[in-house]
Order: C-alpha cells, then sequence, then structure tokens
C-alpha cells in the first residue's frame, strides 16, 4: 500500500515489515521492553532511513538495529 504524504510517497507494507523484523530482535535482546505498544523512537528511525532511499526491508531493519543500538542510553 503506498500513502501519499505531501510530494512523498511512502510504502506502508515496507516500512511495517521493516518495523516488526527491528522490533523483534530489539525485544529479544531486551534493548526495548516486551509491550505491544509501538516504540516511536524506532519507527522514527525507520521512517527517516526508507526517507533517505532504502527500499528493502531487510536491510531498512538491519540500519535502523544498527542506529538504535549505537543511540541507546
Amino acid at each position: 500500500m503506498l500513502v501519499e504524504r505531501g510530494l512523498q510517497v511512502m510504502n506502508v507494507e515496507v516500512v511495517g515489515d521493516a518495523y516488526a523484523i527491528a522490533q523483534n530482535y530489539l525485544r529479544k535482546s531486551g534493548a526495548i521492553p516486551d509491550t505491544y505498544l509501538t516504540h516511536n523512537r524506532l519507527l522514527e528511525t525507520i521512517v527517516q532511513i526508507f526517507q533517505r532511499g532504502e527500499a528493502n526491508k531487510i536491510r531498512l531493519a538491519n540500519k535502523a538495529i544498527q542506529t538504535f543500538e549505537a543511540t541507546a542510553s
């Protein structure tokens, strides 16, 4: 599904799949709590990477995990 945001078109399925992959990994590693709530910082990271041109869900998830772990406080 494509969603138009201003002049940008976002593939919601790619972003959603990448989020699910990254969230699953980070939950199992203990980096984020095991809840059903959306982790906004992770989602924002994925959207930013997607907007820079990464459209492969696996690479998108991996880059988001790396960024998230590097900036974890």
